[in-house]
């Protein structure tokens, strides 16, 4: 439990979670206060609630920081789970167990509660609302991720797999949740989300404007991390999928069911595509010349297109984003010069041929360019083949969390 400057809410916190524990958690616990260098009598406070509450320990860090206090306290925990909240308790306390549970058992390797996940129940000011829903769309727009609630107080870890993560993690303040979050998603973990109870303490230590300027610093670095590949971590290997049932009928194990599906998948992507670069070239055409509505066209549904063939297509292939979209961009050329070759030589034969009759030509030679991109993007672009290859020992045999 990080704190700073909380020498009012401390000791109600800490004897309401303490209770909580002490009656219905069915694991072996502790609760670390990790002071980050308060300036009142928060530290004294704590110690004082140390030598009243079994179980509860301090640590005194000479730094603010939330990240800070995490790595620091994480890091050197013995614990087979590791969890932090915050110390104003706004996330319900019914979430605590469903979120440590599927780490205990192994199922998934990080948890996280959730302000925004269906389920959710939240009371809070509509300005908190906002900004919170405006920065989680931004974290999923430009990088992809399937979590909704990267900022939530609330989240738990297995430390086989939280360790060498860690070692990667550079933030110290309030983007560390964000940037956990980011690298175990990019190298494969299985994070599990629960949709928690959530009341606003208005009595907050967060500078808004401070911190969402640092959060969006936060996701540009780590977008630079991701694309360079030193975002990738060594991590524990996890058994792939295996039926349970000792009689059960199973798929041959072929390429033909793969192959079934990037092949509708990019169809269907690519018919997407083909329809909303026509049309966006219809709107266009009423300002611009062709080529130019073209290249504005092509550019940017091919930026989507690529996009969604990352990840769903060959979504197996796990490639990095500045490859795909590296190599989408040679295909972008040649798809721009047939495309705009086939209006040009169009518009050649027939002066006046009329927008939409253009526009049938290009939604014709971008189906020629389909097939082409769907074999460069299969046998080049994503070639480097499925899973994220982590090695994973055996179930911890502690079950201290």
């Amino acid at each position: 439990m990080p704190v700073y400057n909380e020498e009012r809410a401390l000791p109600g916190c800490l004897r309401t979670l303490h209770a909580r524990l002490t009656e219905e958690f069915p694991f072996p616990w502790r609760i670390t206060v990790a002071d980050n260098a308060s300036t009142d009598a928060t530290l004294s406070v704590a110690r004082r609630m140390a030598e009243e509450l079994p179980g509860v320990d301090v640590v005194h860090l000479g730094r603010k920081g939330r990240g800070l206090a995490l790595r620091i306290v994480w890091g050197c925990s013995d614990a087979d789970v590791v969890a932090y909240m915050d110390v104003d308790l706004s996330t319900g306390l019914d979430g605590l167990l469903p979120l440590v549970a599927p780490l205990a058992t192994g199922h998934s390797d990080l948890a996280i509660g959730s302000r925004l996940a269906p389920g959710a129940r939240t009371v809070r000011g509509p300005r908190r609302e906002f900004i919170s829903r405006c920065y989680n769309g931004i974290i999923r727009l430009s990088h992809g991720v399937r979590f909704t609630d990267a900022q939530c107080g609330f989240k738990a870890a297995r430390t086989e797999v939280l360790r060498p993560l860690l070692a990667v993690t550079k933030d110290d303040a309030w983007f560390f949740d964000t940037e956990l979050l980011l690298l175990a998603e990019h190298n494969g973990l299985r994070v599990h989300e629960v949709p928690v109870d959530w009341v606003e303490d208005v009595d907050t230590r967060v500078d808004v404007v401070n911190t969402a300027t640092d959060d969006l610093k936060g996701l540009w670095r780590m977008a630079r991390l991701k694309a360079s590949g030193a975002a990738r971590v060594e991590l524990p290997h996890r058994p792939a999928p295996a039926a349970e049932h000792p009689d059960a009928v199973l798929a041959p194990t072929t390429g033909r069911g793969v192959l079934s599906w990037e092949v509708g998948c990019f169809i269907a992507i690519g018919v997407a595509s083909t329809v909303g670069q026509a049309l966006l070239y219809w709107l266009l055409r009423g300002w611009w010349q062709p080529a130019a509505a073209n290249l504005v066209s092509l550019l940017l549904l091919t930026v989507l297109n690529t996009e969604a063939n990352r990840r769903l297509t060959f979504r197996h292939a796990q490639t990095r984003p500045a490859r795909a979209h590296l190599g989408a961009g040679a295909l972008f050329v040649l798809g721009y010069l047939v495309t705009s070759g086939a209006v040009l030589w169009f518009k050649h034969a027939d002066p006046g041929a009329s927008a939409a009759e253009e526009t049938a030509v290009l939604a014709a030679a971008s189906v020629v360019v389909t097939a082409v991109r769907f074999a460069v993007l299969r046998l080049a672009v994503f070639r480097n083949g499925a899973g994220t290859g982590r090695k994973r020992p055996s179930h911890p045999t502690s079950d201290e969390s």
